[in-house]
């Protein structure tokens, strides 16, 4: 039924701010570009982060909340000290769940919640899959 995530969208009311904010976080520029929405690949599996003018938001609340999505770092505390030093502001500090599983969660300067996680699966499972012969592209 679910076989991965196509695109996670973020909210910005300052669309160009947030693109350039994440294109300093990323190292890469926006992909695809529409009026009130770009967009970027991500990753070894080319995951699809958007960004949404807010404009478009549906009515709700607006402060974080509800799902985090947790991207995969190879360097939990680097990244999450990156992050908070481009802006963002502690959600959840670094929380080790496990052995080879540890997570945080930030705020982006539009809002959203950022969630980064170092996990051990997603290491195995990329590398199974390069043995496999599946097509895995590094960013």
């Amino acid at each position: 039924m679910l076989r991965g995530f196509a695109t996670v969208s973020y909210y910005a009311a300052d669309l160009e701010a947030a693109a350039a904010w994440y294109s300093e976080v990323l190292g890469i520029e926006p992909y695809f570009r529409r009026p009130g929405y770009v967009e970027f690949r991500v990753g070894d599996y080319q995951h699809e982060l958007g960004i949404i003018d807010a404009q478009y938001r549906p009515a709700g609340p607006t402060e974080p909340g509800g799902e985090i999505i947790q991207w995969h770092v190879d360097d939990l505390p680097g990244t999450y000290q990156r992050l908070l030093g481009l802006g963002a502001t502690p959600y959840q500090p670094p929380i080790e769940r496990g052995p080879g599983f540890v997570t945080a969660v930030v705020v982006d300067p539009f809002g959203n919640l950022l969630g980064i996680m170092y996990n051990q699966h997603y290491l195995d499972t990329l590398a199974q899959l390069r043995v496999a012969g599946a097509p895995a592209q590094a960013d």
